[in-house]
C-alpha cells in the first residue's frame, strides 16, 4: 500500500519570502501612494471618506515591471489614475497593479548626475 504523499498545501494568496515575483505582460506594480487623504493649498485636511471619488491623476513609484513594458522601469515615478488599477498585497505591504496603457507620464530619475547645458557656438 503506497502512502498519500505528506506535504501540506500552500494556502491560496500567500507566498513565502523565498518566493519571486515575475509579473506577465506589460503589468506594473505601483507601491499605493497614500491613504486618500489630501491637503488643500491652505493646509485644511480632507479625509478620504469625504472627498467623492474624483478623477485626479497621482504620481507613484514603480516596484515591479512586466517583461512586456517598454517605457518604465523600476525605481520610476509615473502618473496614473488610481481607479485603473487593482489593488495587490506583496510582503504586507498594499501596491496596484496597472497596464501599461495606464499610465499617463513618467518621471526617471537623474542617475545623480546634473542636467548638462547643451554647447552654444
Amino acid at each position: 500500500m503506497s502512502a498519500a504523499p505528506k506535504h501540506k498545501p500552500k494556502a491560496r494568496g500567500k507566498r513565502t519570502p523565498k518566493e519571486e515575483v515575475r509579473l506577465t505582460g506589460d503589468r506594473i506594480v505601483v507601491e499605493n501612494p497614500e491613504d486618500g487623504e489630501r491637503k488643500t493649498r491652505a493646509g485644511l485636511l480632507i479625509p478620504a471618506t469625504a472627498a467623492p471619488a474624483p478623477k485626479r491623476c497621482v504620481w507613484g513609484e514603480v516596484a515591479l515591471v512586466g517583461p512586456d513594458v517598454r517605457a518604465v522601469r523600476a525605481g520610476d515615478r509615473i502618473l496614473y489614475l488610481p481607479q485603473a488599477g487593482l489593488e495587490v498585497e506583496l510582503d504586507g505591504r498594499e501596491y496596484l497593479l496597472l497596464r501599461e496603457r495606464d499610465v499617463q507620464a513618467i518621471a526617471s530619475p537623474a542617475n545623480g548626475r546634473e542636467a548638462q547645458p547643451g554647447q552654444y557656438l
